[in-house]
């Protein structure tokens, strides 16, 4: 049986438009359609579909409901399959994943499967990106809006460049200042803007993108290179690769995970990489 966990809410497509997806999934044999209702339901209906001995879980929304999901499926041998529907689809972008909704469910119903790396915050799992400073304060800004999709992202990080003050970290017991802290398994956020475009998501590494505080045009010059994949280019960014990163923030300030908005609840953050852990259909 195929389960196929929905997010509907997903991304800003009409409701006819969602619709008439719902429409074309019910049609397929041996499968059943469950809604998420809540945070965290993904992850509740991915046990369901466990403990229903499911042939795969597909997906259909972004990259906070596919967290949901895969967070319940590392180290074990379900297929998950992507069908995004998102407001940036960092995820599906990275593993080619077609946005259009015919070709990406012709790829999750009959792709080959790959076994891809995840990595953990302070033991809760990601998948493409997560990370501290400014792109966790446009997303926390995002979060506030009763809009999605990209044009709407994009007016959530203008306005967020002119309230954004760079924040304090500590990396190897030495206090620094930066523009943001960024945590690569995937090579973009989405929208296929490209924190780190040479990011590998089955090499067993995860780059670290720290960007230090920036003057005016420089953000518009790094704004420019995220979408040209030359952001390891410009002056003020430094990118290394590692299995293990250790760094210590502040409590309570902001921080993202796959894109949704978090706050700290600790001083201290471990990232580790748990390489060849989840299997995907690509």
């Amino acid at each position: 049986m195929i389960f196929f966990i929905i997010n509907i809410k997903s991304g800003s497509k009409s409701t006819s438009s969602k619709a008439q997806l719902i429409q074309k999934l019910n049609k397929i044999e041996n499968s059943s359609l469950h809604f998420t209702e809540y945070s965290g339901h993904g992850g509740e209906l991915a046990k369901l579909a466990i403990s229903q001995q499911a042939s795969k879980i597909i997906v259909v929304g972004g990259d906070g409901t596919i967290n949901e999901v895969a967070s319940e499926l590392i180290h074990t041998k379900m297929p998950l399959g992507i069908i995004p529907i998102g407001s940036g689809n960092g995820l599906a972008r990275h593993l080619n994943i077609p946005m259009d909704f015919k070709s990406a469910l012709n790829m999750a119903l009959h792709g080959k499967n790959m076994v891809i790396d995840s990595l953990t915050w302070n033991s809760k799992p990601f998948f493409c990106t997560a990370g501290i400073g400014f792109d966790a304060y446009v997303a926390e800004e995002f979060s506030k809006t009763q809009h999605r999709g990209f044009w709407n992202y994009i007016k959530s990080t203008l306005s967020s460049s002119l309230r954004y003050v760079p924040i304090q970290i500590e990396i190897n017991n030495q206090m620094e200042y930066v523009f943001s802290l960024s945590i690569a398994n995937a090579n973009q956020f989405g929208n296929n803007a490209y924190i780190s475009p040479l990011s590998n998501i089955q090499d067993a590494l995860f780059e670290v993108v720290k960007i230090s505080p920036l003057h005016f045009i420089e953000k518009a010059q790094l704004g420019i290179r995220l979408f040209l994949k030359t952001i390891q280019s410009h002056p003020k960014v430094a990118i290394k690769s590692n299995d293990i990163f250790e760094f210590s923030i502040k409590k309570g300030i902001c921080y993202h995970i796959d894109g949704e908005s978090l706050i700290s609840e600790d001083s201290k953050v471990k990232i580790i990489i748990l390489p060849k852990s989840l299997v995907v259909v690509n």
